[in-house]
């Protein structure tokens, strides 16, 4: 029995050495990705800029193009009113 339990013994800290340094690399290494993944969630990429703008600006021609079809509509119905258009226009800052 003991012939059989001392190899096991001599071998257990090879087999969990690998676990105990990756444990300890770690909990080293967690300070620096929880700081990462703060600076990651406080500022804003070109690509979360560029996709924000084109959501902005997919939104306004979209209320331009509403606001367009109202004024034809309105033109339809009283043709003795109707003047260029001059409402909301997607280019024009808020």
């Amino acid at each position: 029995m003991r012939k059989l339990l001392l190899p096991l013994v001599a071998v257990l800290p090879l087999l969990s050495g690998g676990c105990i340094a990756k444990t300890a690399w770690d909990v080293a290494t967690l300070p620096v990705k929880a700081g990462s993944q703060v600076v990651d969630w406080s500022t804003t990429s070109q690509e979360e800029a560029d996709r924000n703008y084109g959501k902005k600006m997919r939104e306004k021609e979209a209320k331009e193009g509403k606001a367009r079809r109202k004024a034809e509509k309105e033109c339809k119905k009283n043709p003795d009113t109707c003047q260029p258009y001059n409402g909301y226009r997607a280019s024009d800052p808020d």
